[in-house]
């Protein structure tokens, strides 16, 4: 499994944020800021938007960094994802991504 797979399966390389801030890309900034804030109903700022990916050490969105209850688990349970969790299949936290995710799910089997 790669750096770029979150501790939920998705990857993160496919993932707006973080090919903005790799590119240093502020109109792909401000696109996902605005969607953002549409899908979540917060106010999500361009300066917001920076992240390197999940479980890379460097900059991470505030939601990815402080907020994400998935992350916040797996570290707290020192699990590389949430594939090493014997928790996994009944979690209703990662649970919202891979009953969703059929991809993520998958990476996470594989791990």
């Amino acid at each position: 499994m790669t750096d770029f797979i979150a501790f939920c399966g998705l990857d993160c390389e496919q993932c707006e944020a973080r090919i903005a801030t790799v590119n240093d890309d502020n109109s792909l900034r401000e696109k996902v800021a605005k969607e953002w804030t549409e899908l979540n109903g917060v106010d999500i700022t361009p300066e917001m938007i920076n992240c390197v990916g999940c479980r890379l050490t460097g900059v991470k969105t505030p939601f990815c960094q402080s907020l994400c209850e998935i992350r916040q688990c797996a570290l707290g349970r020192k699990m590389e994802t949430c594939g090493s969790c014997s928790d996994m299949e009944a979690c209703s936290i990662v649970g919202m991504i891979i009953n969703n995710n059929p991809e993520a799910k998958q990476r996470l089997m594989e791990a």
